[in-house]
């Protein structure tokens, strides 16, 4: 059993940058992603990271701010956000397929493990 445990969510001011730690317990060489949900919004796509930390792929919204990265020795997936903006806050969770070596994907029903999730709140 995978378990994910995200950190480094807070408040920052418009232009500012965070970065987001996401640490699974057990051995998992698998697709990660990250995903966010802002109030009375819907679950969106992040970014996500194939096993091997080769392929990444993003969503349109955050492309050229965002960066996810691994770092499997660890057991860790990253997300640095850069240039940040006050849509860009909300709840983001990591999350992580059960098949091993398996790629990222952008559909949320598509990952079987989930992190509880981490606030970031973008003052304007």
């Amino acid at each position: 059993q995978v378990q994910l445990v995200e950190s480094g969510g807070g408040l920052v001011q418009a232009g500012g940058s965070l970065k987001l730690s996401c640490a699974a317990s057990g051995r998992t060489f698998s697709g990660s992603g990250w995903f966010r949900q802002a109030p009375g919004k819907e679950r969106e796509f992040v970014a996500g990271i194939k096993w091997s930390g080769l392929s990444t792929v993003y969503a349109d919204s955050v492309k050229g701010r965002f960066t996810i990265s691994r770092d499997n020795a660890k057991n860790t997936v990253y997300l640095q956000m850069n240039s940040l903006k006050p849509e860009d806050t909300a709840v983001y969770y990591c999350a992580a397929k059960a098949r091993p070596f398996s790629d990222a994907e952008r559909e949320y029903w598509k990952y079987d493990y989930w992190g509880q999730g981490t606030q970031v709140t973008v003052s304007s």
